[in-house]
């Protein structure tokens, strides 16, 4: 399922690095309720576009793995970097942020990592810094 329309929010945003792409990852609430069911999450390095992210995740799983797999590969890799710190480069309290039109969406079947579906598409975060955006070196060729 694709987004046709910008998303903005203002919440946490973990900013972390995958095979060199700086991405950021926040989440979203679809009701009053507030809790947080959407991951949104996109890169932030400039000229990385969001299919990126399901490029490394086709490179990185399965041969057959469907939609719904490579978003939970892309979720997880934001969540490890949320919980463990590894590969984040910062964690912002609140922050807004941006998710332009045209990306991917996937509901999750049941919930996964504490979300019930991922938007994935070019994110942009207020605030940040062109070396917290910027292109990182990595063993790992994407």
């Amino acid at each position: 399922m694709t987004s046709g329309e910008v998303l903005t929010g203002t919440s946490r945003v973990t900013l972390f690095t995958l095979f060199g792409v700086a991405s950021g990852y926040a989440t979203h609430h679809l009701d009053a309720r507030r809790i947080g069911e959407v991951a949104v999450i996109g890169p932030l390095t400039p000229g990385v576009g969001w299919q990126r992210l399901w490029q490394m995740a086709r490179d990185c799983g399965r041969p057959t793995a469907g939609d719904t797999e490579l978003a939970q590969w892309v979720l997880a890799q934001a969540t490890r970097a949320f919980v463990c710190g590894s590969g984040r480069i910062t964690q912002l309290d609140r922050s807004g942020w941006r998710l332009e039109p045209g990306g991917k969406r996937v509901r999750f079947d049941s919930t996964y990592a504490n979300r019930d579906q991922l938007w994935t598409g070019n994110m942009t975060v207020e605030g940040l810094t062109k070396d917290q955006v910027s292109w990182r070196p990595t063993i790992y060729p994407a």
